[in-house]
């Protein structure tokens, strides 16, 4: 059988192809009638949980088929896809850049899973989960959230050894959660807001949540934000992160709370770089052998989209290490 491409075939390849190619994806990735990993076991909470812009929380790919893939041109297929669908990743998938991840997607790991050299970019998406899976070693981000993309869960994931940012969620992205993750060898860790020339796509916008992520002595960007307001930072472990923890700039609203900050020199900035101040407000958190928090001025707050109960921070350096990444949903 000729090899048909996973874009030409989406291009509309001719019908005998493109039933070949059906067939051929159907026997690597059959759907399972029981499938392992296909319940959503807890709904998406913080900004990923609010009913707004026409979705009530985020359900990723819940409805569609559940499928498991076992190789990567069947796993780029299935992401590439207009259908919502729940994929169940068993095994490592090996590709370089950033690959397009449409909306309506489920993309959860089976033990081991792990996606390695290259990234998922969501772009103009919508309703995506992405849970239990291992990130190692992008050529660029890991995960980009771009271009207005909204209602993105980004939760027990393991990210580590890219040669750019881990997430990336600019250019207008919105209503997104980031938990739960292990954070470690690297630098540039999550960027909020890609440039300080860009406030018109993303003042008010670039609503994130982050809570219960470890970040594990990476260097910096936990995260960096421009514009967007508010940000939720809230119950995060921070250890040993050389540079500094949160930079708000650009008149940016953050608030950090309830987190534990170890080795931390720099725990909050307020403008970094050449990028001006940003409003921060921190409450409630724990330093411990670190310097003192820059803040300015109010924020809005979270409460304002959401119900939520910070954890006792001084519990985080145990339970955060203890119940993130992979293998613990």
């Amino acid at each position: 059988m000729s090899d048909i491409s996973r874009r030409g075939l989406l291009a509309g390849a001719a019908a005998t192809a493109l039933t070949a190619v059906t067939a051929r994806v159907a026997n690597a990735s059959p759907a399972r009638t029981n499938p392992v990993w296909a319940e959503p076991f807890q709904t998406a909470d913080g900004f990923a949980g609010t009913d707004t812009l026409g979705q009530n929380g985020t359900t990723g790919g819940v409805g569609g088929p559940v499928v498991t893939v076992r190789d990567t041109e069947t796993f780029l297929d299935y992401c590439d896809r207009n259908e919502p669908y729940v994929i169940q990743v068993d095994g490592i998938m090996t590709f370089s850049s950033k690959q397009g991840l449409r909306s309506n997607k489920t993309v959860i790991g089976l033990p081991g899973a792990e996606i390695r050299g290259g990234g998922l970019d969501m772009y103009r998406r919508q309703n995506v989960i992405i849970r239990n899976l291992k990130f190692s070693g992008a050529d660029d981000d890991a995960l980009s959230v771009q271009q207005s993309s909204h209602h993105i869960w980004i939760d027990h994931c393991d990210f580590s050894g890219g040669q750019d940012g881990l997430i990336d969620i600019v250019r207008g992205a919105d209503f997104i959660t980031v938990s739960w993750n292990h954070f470690h060898d690297h630098s540039k860790t999550a960027l909020l807001g890609h440039s300080d020339s860009n406030a018109s796509q993303d003042t008010g916008k670039l609503r994130v949540t982050f809570h219960h992520n470890y970040f594990d002595g990476t260097a910096q960007r936990h995260p960096r934000v421009r514009f967007g307001e508010p940000i939720h930072v809230y119950n995060n472990y921070f250890r040993d992160n050389a540079l500094y923890g949160v930079a708000s700039t650009m008149n940016a609203g953050v608030l950090v709370e309830a987190n534990y900050f170890e080795n931390v020199p720099h725990p909050v900035y307020s403008g970094y770089d050449a990028s001006g101040p940003g409003r921060v407000v921190q409450r409630n958190n724990i330093f411990v052998n670190s310097g003192t928090p820059e803040t300015l001025g109010t924020v809005v707050e979270p409460r304002t989209y959401y119900a939520y109960t910070p954890d006792n921070p001084s519990t985080l350096p145990s339970t955060v290490p203890g119940g993130v990444a992979v293998g613990r949903i």
